[in-house]
């Protein structure tokens, strides 16, 4: 197994590669701006940092959010790439479930990233593994009797301290984490493998961009 595993949902562009039995390079940058720019860079790096070559890959890992549309896109688009020319498998994973699993906790928490316009995309869980619930999109306000007296990790809880007080470690999505998840419900098998997600965006809400009303058409008929 040598799983090449990516996610550019949130600001952190992160990749890595895992054999199977434990990572063997990584990479994570954190820039909200520069996903397009970062990432092909950091999937020639880690395969360098490792020596090995992409018709090595047996197959891809990519977070399929939710996060915000230019960033997302990113990610998914390169995974179906490499995924076609080496022909080789897309595993898709929620990203809030990386960070979950980055988080070992082993307790009912949450997990929040931020999703703009004062929102955060958040799931809870009962441990590091186990989401209860699909993902959502909320003001903090709106959520924190709900999360009270649940430790919360991600971005989201360092932006919204007043609603998630018990912030917890990790702050960003690590693709490490994502690896380490995939290769396990693989080599679980069974219902394990069946715990993937398609690889297409998870949005939870429609585009910024929208056609204006009473739009005017300037074109000769």
């Amino acid at each position: 197994m040598l799983l090449l595993a990516m996610d550019t949902a949130t600001p952190a562009v992160t990749v890595a590669l895992h054999d199977g039995d434990s990572v063997v390079a990584r990479s994570s940058q954190v820039d909200a701006r520069r996903h397009g720019e970062l990432l092909l860079p950091a999937v020639d790096g880690v395969l360098k940092e490792a020596g090995l070559k992409l018709d090595a890959l047996t197959g891809i890992v990519v977070g399929v959010g939710p996060g915000p549309y230019t960033g997302l896109r990113v990610g998914l688009v390169t995974a179906a790439a490499f995924s076609s020319a080496l022909g080789v498998p897309v595993h898709g994973l929620c990203t809030l479930d990386g960070l979950a699993y980055a988080s070992g906790i082993d307790e009912p928490f949450a997990v929040a990233t931020d999703a703009r316009r004062k929102e955060v995309y958040w799931a809870r869980y009962e441990d590091s593994r186990t989401r209860v619930g699909d993902a959502s999109v909320d003001r903090p306000a709106d959520i924190a009797e709900r999360l009270a007296g649940l430790p919360v990790v991600g971005a989201g809880a360092r932006l919204y301290p007043e609603a998630f007080p018990d912030a917890r470690d990790p702050e960003h999505q690590s693709a490490a984490a994502l690896a380490a998840l995939a290769a396990e419900k693989l080599a679980a098998g069974g219902d394990g493998a069946a715990g993937f997600l398609d690889p297409l965006p998870m949005y939870l809400r429609r585009p910024d961009a929208q056609v204006p009303k009473n739009y005017k058409v300037v074109t000769p008929k």
